[in-house]
């Protein structure tokens, strides 16, 4: 440890390249959890050779106030999330579920057949199929010999 100065204060730079990822770690979860709560609602995307199946949290939201559109490979979910409103003589203690329209944009892996899109919600989750479009899905091609 080294003595600086003549007031005995001392750098241990073990110790300061702890205090810097500390602050970077601290930086980067809360930069994170901000990115994380913009982008609503949350989803799961997973695909076959054959669809695409995104799965998304929507606890509380009406399915019928829930649009669906799909343009190519690219899926948006709209939706809009009522806000509860308070009885004549209470106040807020506590309000950390927000309420208001909401949408979200996701890039698919392929092109996808609109006609044949199916969305399911049960217990305050949206589930799409996207079926892989006709003319994107894999051909088998035979090699010939000579």
């Amino acid at each position: 440890m080294a003595r600086i100065g003549t007031i005995g204060w001392s750098w241990d730079p073990i110790r300061e390249f702890e205090r810097i990822e500390r602050d970077w770690g601290n930086l980067l979860v809360s930069g994170l959890e901000r990115f994380r709560a913009e982008k609503y609602p949350p989803v799961n995307v997973f695909s076959s050779e054959k669809d695409v199946v995104i799965t998304s949290e929507i606890p509380g939201i009406n399915p019928e106030d829930v649009d669906l559109t799909v343009a190519g490979d690219t899926l948006t979910i709209k939706g809009k999330r009522e806000q509860q409103e308070l009885q004549e003589g209470q106040t807020w203690h506590r309000r950390e579920r927000g309420g208001g329209s909401f949408f979200r944009t996701i890039q698919l892996p392929f092109n996808v057949d609109s006609a044949k899109v199916e969305a399911s919600y049960f217990k305050g989750i949206l589930k799409i199929t996207l079926p892989r479009a006709e003319q994107e899905l894999p051909k088998k091609i035979n090699v010939k010999t000579v």
